[in-house]
């Protein structure tokens, strides 16, 4: 049924409601609720309120208490019975994907909730030992009280980290640990940033401001030297300690989802969440293995494109089993494929980038005005981070978004999948969705950042594969780059519904990986402790990106000379994140909007204007 009333508005009718006054009333109730809920979460996490350049809260930390994390439980539950109250008959045809958008939203809240995520909240990727080397970054510092509040937040920390380690302990009473396999490293972590690292903190305290007098700002520095550092430095070793000599021994030996209380209830919410459909594991295994039968027969193809077939003797001789083995040694081994200094690297990626800029008018009308840049990952975080990893910025904050490249063990990081990696993480991946999604005019303020897994990284998948239609792949290395990621995110769909529902060791995840992509043996691990420490993310990727192309294929076939792959494009990105469900009635709407339109019309159509959420200041 929705979908004709999206049609309705694609071609610029008006559907046939009834009660137009009753319509306009319910979608103030949907928004107004809309905008209590995010006035509520902008209080309750100041971090993403500053992020968004809201500094209410700045003199605060999130609350990570138990009591305060049962009062957000009641309080979503609440929010989920308010939801009920509003007519959904009754709602205008944009407010209704909003409604659809924010129930989905709180589901998966809840859900999470239920599961009791919060009680292992520490491994590689997530804990203090990754916000704390990050609190002066992304921060603005205009004002004499953006100093105070800074030093304030920092002298929070230690609370912090008590409340952190408090709901650790109740997991490892409760059987809800992360494996301990993944964990090992993190204590290492913690003691380089304690030994020095943490210094990076006082960069706010480098030069001084001209708003700032010499007496106030001697005394800032002087509370920074004297207190905020030194007591974020003997909590964070304090916090280590605990992390290593009493909370590893205690994590769970099985690295399966499932091992965990209710864990094969939350196995199955995960893959719901992160793919946005109701595939099962195995379905979803089974799909990871006929892609990764279909990419490696393409890779062969380019392999046999490449000057490796002369330089290896005899290797137009072998079996294709023994030349995709041949091949991905000589990647592994071969200097030619790695950089020797980190800046050479990076200026490599930022040259890449910048060709790819030069290529967005001719896929996307739409371009965000917010700029970007590319960053090397910190030295501390670097040892147990990815290839690479995208921080989306905001303009309100005065503050671009950042390509994050890993400069850590340069023999690990091949040139032959930069490409992939700039498209994915830069443009035309998550820097420009996620840059136009905070640009959407007249949507509920949580709708310009809220992040649905499949949406958001089907589409950065799908973004390295656009590469190709601007002929940035001509060297047959890079296109094997460009399969090895996409070899990559199908062996996600296969390891890890293996380890988490099939019964797969991390052993038998970690061979598959080895012999069907080109990565290297320290991102393989590293992939693999990520897949075992986040249930269910990574097969987002792949499930998006096939519905994505499956679209295009659709509208391709169905509107043929018609078709206009900007227009296509504006259409899946115009509405911000959504789950792939709504993102298919959108795509079918905009369809039959483009099949009904007059074929002697010149003019390029564009939906009419849409009712808008309330402004609020």
């Amino acid at each position: 049924m929705r979908n004709l009333r999206l049609m309705a508005v694609w071609v610029g009718v008006a559907p046939a409601v009834g009660g137009a006054a009753l319509g306009q009333e319910m979608d103030a109730k949907l928004y107004d609720l809309c905008h209590q809920w995010f006035e509520w979460q902008m209080a309750e996490f100041p971090e993403q309120a500053m992020a968004r350049g809201d500094y209410r809260y700045a003199d605060r930390v999130t609350d990570m208490s138990a009591p305060a994390i049962g009062e957000r439980r009641t309080e979503t539950e609440a929010y989920k019975v308010r939801l009920r109250h509003v007519d959904y008959t009754q709602l205008s045809d944009r407010a209704q994907l909003d409604h659809d958008v924010f129930d989905r939203m709180l589901d998966g809240a809840l859900a999470e909730f239920r599961f009791q995520t919060f009680l292992y909240p520490v491994w590689g990727r997530a804990g203090p030992q990754q916000t704390i080397p990050e609190m002066a970054d992304h921060v603005r510092f205009d004002r004499v009280e953006d100093y105070r509040n800074y030093l304030t937040r920092l002298e929070k920390m230690p609370v912090q980290m008590e409340q952190i380690a408090a709901l650790m302990r109740v997991g490892m009473q409760k059987g809800y640990t992360p494996p301990q396999i993944i964990m090992p490293g993190i204590p290492a972590q913690i003691r380089g940033m304690v030994d020095g690292e943490l210094q990076a903190l006082g960069a706010p305290f480098e030069f001084r401001p001209a708003f700032i007098g010499d007496e106030e700002w001697e005394a800032l520095a002087k509370r920074f030297r004297e207190k905020s550092l030194p007591d974020v430095v003997a909590a964070l070793r304090a916090f280590g300690e605990f992390v290593g000599n009493e909370y590893i021994p205690k994590c769970r030996a099985s690295i399966a989802a499932t091992a965990l209380p209710d864990g094969k209830a939350f196995y199955e919410h995960r893959l719901r969440m992160f793919t946005t459909t109701g595939m099962p594991a195995i379905e979803i295994h089974e799909l990871g293995l006929r892609e990764v039968a279909r990419i490696r027969a393409e890779m062969l193809g380019v392999i046999r494109h490449t000057d490796f077939m002369e330089r290896h003797a005899g290797a137009k001789g072998l079996s294709d089993e023994e030349l995709f083995r041949a091949f991905l040694k000589d990647l592994r081994t071969n200097p030619r494929f790695y950089f020797t200094d980190a800046e050479t690297m990076l200026t490599q990626y930022r040259d890449i980038c910048k060709r790819v800029d030069a290529w967005l008018p001719k896929f996307f009308r739409m371009l965000p005005r917010l700029p970007y840049g590319v960053r090397p990952i910190p030295e501390a975080m670097a040892p147990t981070q990815t290839t690479g990893y995208y921080h989306a910025g905001d303009i309100d904050n005065a503050e671009p978004g950042y390509f994050y490249v890993n400069t850590y063990q340069l023999d690990q990081r091949p040139k032959y999948e930069m490409i992939a990696l700039a498209m994915h993480e830069s443009v035309p991946g998550h820097h420009l969705q996620s840059a136009l999604a905070q640009e959407l005019d007249g949507v509920p303020e949580f709708r310009r950042d809220i992040w649905f897994n499949a949406f958001g990284e089907g589409w950065a998948l799908y973004a390295e594969r656009l590469g190709i239609e601007m002929g940035l792949y001509q060297d047959p290395y890079d296109d094997f780059g460009r399969l090895l990621y996409e070899m990559w995110r199908a062996c996600r769909l296969v390891v890890d519904p293996g380890m988490h529902a099939l019964g797969w060791s991390r052993e038998q995840a970690r061979q598959f990986m080895m012999e069907n992509t080109a990565l290297s043996e320290l991102n393989v691990n590293t992939e693999i402790d990520r897949y075992i420490a986040w249930p269910g993310q990574a097969t987002g990727y792949k499930i998006g990106e096939l519905k994505i192309r499956e679209l295009r294929a659709a509208a391709e076939a169905a509107l043929k000379e018609r078709f206009d792959v900007r227009g296509f494009h504006d259409v899946v990105l115009g509405a911000g994140s959504i789950p792939l469900d709504m993102l298919e009635e959108r795509v079918e709407s905009w369809m039959e909007a483009e099949r009904s339109r007059p074929p002697e019309s010149e003019t390029e159509p564009s939906p009419p204007k849409l009712p808008t959420a309330p402004t609020r200041e």
